[in-house]
């Protein structure tokens, strides 16, 4: 029987929806994705539709499943992954959102967080969530859609602004994996790991903030239920009479990144993953206890099995690192990021060149929104060769940068770092992050970990899987990198990379892009 049945995972990303069916073996048997649209309604504004993600919800599960000759009722449960602190607000009676989905690229309540910080209370709000107080979070994205979503959107004749009918409970707020759960459940439900990137949540008491939701205007009418991120309760069942046809349970949620670290089994304290994707992020497992950062890293919960405690993670978050391969061949200095690879092994070194990808400003663990891309050490002799190197090398010092800030914060030394990814199929890249780390590299054989970390979320609260080493055992390895430069040789590059990264802080004025 085990061996007709299978766990199907809903993957909502920022720019498309995937579904995926994966059998005991943690091997993919099914999958399908579709794309949506990103709606800019000003500059710095995003904004999904968030009808679309539910219609192209329902589209890729019926397609994977008809795809692979599957019925809805082979799958033993459901788990669900997504864009992490995108944020809406629907009406409780009619299902309709109220605005379109404020995504958490978008920037129009930065003009709040500076208030806030005026106010003095990041402090207070950094020790309370794990996190910096910024736009990127739900906290400020939810009070601006109280104060200025639409009511006509409700399509209902009521006299009641959005936030009366917020304080009567008749709103619902959520990020992504709520919206799904009460799509395909009609349950208003969370998992603890979105919930602690909403900026509302209390990080050590693990329930929403009163302070905070006072700060933020949100009505506690509106919050989800927390629950554990792989729930023996389940979070509810598909409708028999939906678009499904089955009752399957929805068991499983976490955003991402924590979905990531899950499916890449980074279940013990000192392991970690790193995504490689338009940016990159670092997750370490850091035990039950939450880790404050005093070198600019994010305290966030990495997941929760029922019945047992919170396990927290610290987050470094790198703006730019695939991006920075996407940017050679938007110049043309490439026709594809296959050929950084061998571009980068044509030459021993760059030759003293070193690029600095601060497109957007610097991140973890710098913190400097006014950096911007610096190249430094061009001489006449350099070639398009170093400055390919150049770039794959950034991404390697980035990932130091965190790694060292990590092991800083916590005092547990990193053991092997697994990476997932589209860049992380660069053997030279990988190599390149073990010489300049100085720790061993690990790519798993399945680099879909996000859908699979949501999977075994489900898969474990069923029954599906008995025991996380069940888990360990599917880990399979593609290949392992171990360092092979000395020591001195990297540390020497790695303080070089520093002086660049200093050449490249605090460029931009209020004239140019600056914040």
């Amino acid at each position: 029987m085990q061996d007709e049945t299978y766990i199907g995972a809903i993957d909502q990303g920022t720019t498309g929806t995937r579904f995926m069916v994966f059998d005991h073996g943690g091997r993919v048997v099914a999958n399908a994705y579709e794309t949506h649209e990103q709606i800019y309604p000003e500059p710095g504004w995003v904004e999904h539709d968030p009808v679309e993600i539910w219609e192209n919800t329902k589209t890729v599960v019926t397609r994977a499943l008809a795809e692979a000759g599957l019925e809805a009722d082979q799958l033993a449960a459901l788990g669900i992954t997504n864009q992490r602190e995108t944020t809406l607000l629907w009406d409780a009676e009619t299902g309709h959102p109220v605005h379109n989905a404020i995504v958490w690229q978008d920037r129009r309540t930065t003009d709040r967080v500076e208030e806030l910080q005026d106010a003095g209370m990041a402090g207070t709000i950094r020790e309370k969530t794990g996190l910096e107080v910024d736009a990127y979070f739900s906290a400020t994205k939810a009070e601006w859609l109280l104060d200025n979503a639409d009511p006509i959107k409700l399509q209902r004749a009521r006299p009641e602004d959005v936030r009366d009918r917020a304080e009567a409970g008749e709103i619902r707020f959520g990020t992504i994996d709520t919206w799904l759960i009460d799509k395909l459940t009609g349950n208003h439900i969370t998992d603890v790991t979105n919930a602690s990137r909403t900026m509302l949540y209390n990080i050590h008491d693990m329930e929403w903030d009163d302070e905070l939701l006072e700060e933020f205007g949100v009505p506690a009418a509106t919050l989800p239920e927390v629950r554990p991120s792989s729930d023996a309760d389940y979070y509810g069942h598909t409708d028999p009479n939906g678009f499904l046809e089955a009752e399957i349970p929805v068991a499983g949620a976490l955003g991402d990144q924590q979905a990531a670290l899950f499916g890449q089994t980074c279940f013990d304290p000192g392991t970690a993953k790193n995504t490689y994707g338009t940016g990159s992020f670092f997750l370490m497992n850091t035990g039950d206890e939450p880790v404050e950062s005093d070198h600019g890293l994010l305290t966030t919960v990495g997941f929760q099995r029922s019945g047992d405690p919170v396990q927290y993670a610290l987050e470094g978050a790198i703006f730019i690192t695939g991006a920075a391969i996407q940017w050679l061949e938007d110049i043309e200095l490439i026709d594809n990021p296959a050929e950084t690879e061998t571009l980068a092994r044509s030459v021993d070194s760059t030759d003293g060149v070193y690029l600095v990808p601060a497109f957007t400003g610097l991140g973890a663990p710098h913190w400097d929104g006014r950096a911007r891309g610096t190249i430094v050490g061009l001489t006449r002799g350099t070639r398009k060769e170093h400055l390919v190197r150049a770039t794959l090398e950034s991404i390697a010092y980035q990932t130091r940068d965190v790694a060292e800030a990590m092991e800083a914060d916590s005092g547990i030394e990193m053991g092997t770092l697994r990476v997932d990814g589209g860049a992380v199929k660069n053997n030279f890249l990988c190599q390149l992050q073990s010489d300049i780390v100085g720790t061993g590299i690990v790519r798993p054989e399945v680099d879909e970990t996000t859908a699979l970390g949501a999977a075994y979320a489900a898969g474990l609260a069923v029954g599906y899987w008995e025991t996380v080493d069940e888990l360990r055992d599917n880990w399979q390895i593609d290949r392992e990198f171990t360092p092979e430069m000395p020591a001195e040789e990297a540390d020497g590059l790695h303080a070089r990379w520093m002086d660049a990264v200093d050449c490249s802080r605090g460029w931009a004025t209020d004239g140019d892009g600056g914040d």
